[in-house]
C-alpha cells in the first residue's frame, strides 16, 4: 500500500527549509538590491558628465542598451551550446 505525505510537511515532498535560511536569503537579496540601485544611481550621475546630447534618464537609450546587452548575452551562450550539441557524448566522456 502506498503511503501518503507525512503530516506536518506541508506539500508532501519530504523537504522543507527552515525559516532562518529563508530570512537570511531575503536579507542578502535585499542588501544586494539596495547596493545595486545605489550603485546605478551613482554611476548614472558620473556618466551624465560623459554623455553629450543624451540625458542619463533617456528611456530610449535604456531600452536600446538593454536589448543590445541581452542580445550579446544570448549570443554568448548560444554559440558554445550549439558547438556542444555537435560533440558525441561518448567521445566526450572517454576524453575526460
Amino acid at each position: 500500500m502506498r503511503e501518503g505525505p507525512r503530516p506536518g510537511r506541508g506539500d508532501g515532498s519530504g523537504f522543507s527549509s527552515p525559516d532562518p535560511q529563508k530570512s537570511a536569503f531575503c536579507e542578502v537579496f535585499l542588501q544586494a538590491g539596495i547596493t545595486g540601485i545605489s550603485g546605478a544611481l551613482g554611476v548614472t550621475r558620473f556618466l551624465s558628465s560623459l554623455l553629450y546630447g543624451v540625458k542619463p534618464s533617456d528611456p530610449l537609450t535604456f531600452v536600446v542598451v538593454s536589448l543590445v546587452l541581452a542580445g550579446v548575452a544570448l549570443l554568448a551562450s548560444y554559440i558554445p551550446a550549439r558547438r556542444a550539441t555537435k560533440v558525441d557524448p561518448m567521445a566526450a566522456l572517454r576524453y575526460e
